[in-house]
């Protein structure tokens, strides 16, 4: 019988299986679709789809890097911080970055078709569906990104076992010891401060101009006698208050002895002790279950339920 491409699509959506998974129960079963399904789940691939259900918002953040100018950082989750720490889900978060690092893909979706690269004969979608049943969890791979330094190099910085990982790109005609280190100082700093902007260069103009109306008509509400040239003032203080916090180079660098450093001026004495033409350019920071919904269930409860079925 013609397994048809319709046939394979219905059995992944009653599964949640892989697509190739489905292919080949729906094969070797001559297209019999019960007795497919039947196939799957004595394999263990369609336990996804009930598991798919649960929320997935622990799990880890890892980065790698290539020859220090092509480097990785994705966040896969699971459902509990246990399961994040198994030694399983970390080998295989390992070759999510390693794939991604491999591969063009350019999103999440595609990159759920590529070639697993520990397995070529499989994708990573059908190896996360084969792990979700091994290690009895709902797992995702939530997000990633890759940056390329053709003059300049990429450094990594992995905080908490996992918890944020942060990858900062610079540009530099030096790059030794020192230089490391200070990029390395940048991306503790990207871990603990949670900058979103390199420099002001970056910051939208509209949303200046958005906060700029905002303020002003806090400052009159505040001072209503004061003239535009103190409200002009208040607002401006605001304004670069606001943006000593989101910049990453206009922020307080947290290690500076005498505490009022800025990240930037720190970039700048290093670069003129090593001379170099150093400057930070990009960075990405992944926060674990950063936006998600955490589920608060009773353990032993939880432990009954499965138990019981």
């Amino acid at each position: 019988m013609t397994i048809t491409a319709a046939m394979v699509k219905e059995l992944r959506d009653m599964t949640g299986a892989g697509v190739m998974a489905c292919k080949k129960a729906l094969t070797e079963t001559d297209g019999n679709m019960d007795e497919a399904v039947k196939v799957l789940r004595e394999k263990g691939e369609a336990t996804a789809e009930k598991k798919a259900s649960r929320i997935a918002a622990e799990g880890t953040v890892m980065a790698a890097v290539k020859g220090e100018t092509l480097a990785a950082i994705v966040e896969v989750n699971s459902e509990t911080d246990f399961v994040a720490k198994n030694e399983k889900f970390r080998t295989f978060v390992n070759g999510v970055v390693d794939t991604v690092l491999d591969s063009d893909a350019a999103d999440v979706d595609a990159l759920l078709t590529t070639p697993w690269i520990a397995d070529p004969s499989k994708t990573v979608r059908e190896e996360l569906v084969s792990q979700i049943a091994v290690i009895g969890e709902n797992m995702t791979i939530r997000r990633f990104a890759k940056l390329s330094a053709d003059n300049g190099i990429i450094v990594p910085y992995i905080h908490g076992g996992g918890r944020i990982g942060v990858l900062v790109q610079a540009e530099t005609d030096v790059v030794n010891a020192e230089v490391k280190e200070a990029l390395k100082n940048v991306a503790m700093q990207v871990a603990a401060m949670n900058a979103k902007y390199v420099s002001r260069d970056e910051v939208d103009q509209e949303y200046i101009e958005n906060e700029k109306a905002i303020l002003t008509t806090a400052a009159k509400n505040e001072k209503p006698d004061a003239n535009e040239k103190i409200i002009s003032g208040m607002v401006m203080g605001r304004i670069n208050k606001e943006l000593k916090e989101i910049c990453l180079l206009d922020q307080v660098y947290v290690k500076a002895e005498d505490g009022k450093q800025s990240v930037g001026k720190y970039v700048e004495q290093v670069a003129k002790e090593v001379g170099a033409n150093l400057k930070v350019v990009k960075f990405v920071r992944f926060e674990t279950g950063e936006g998600l919904e955490k589920k608060n269930e009773d353990f032993a409860a939880e432990v009954a339920k499965q138990m019981a079925q």
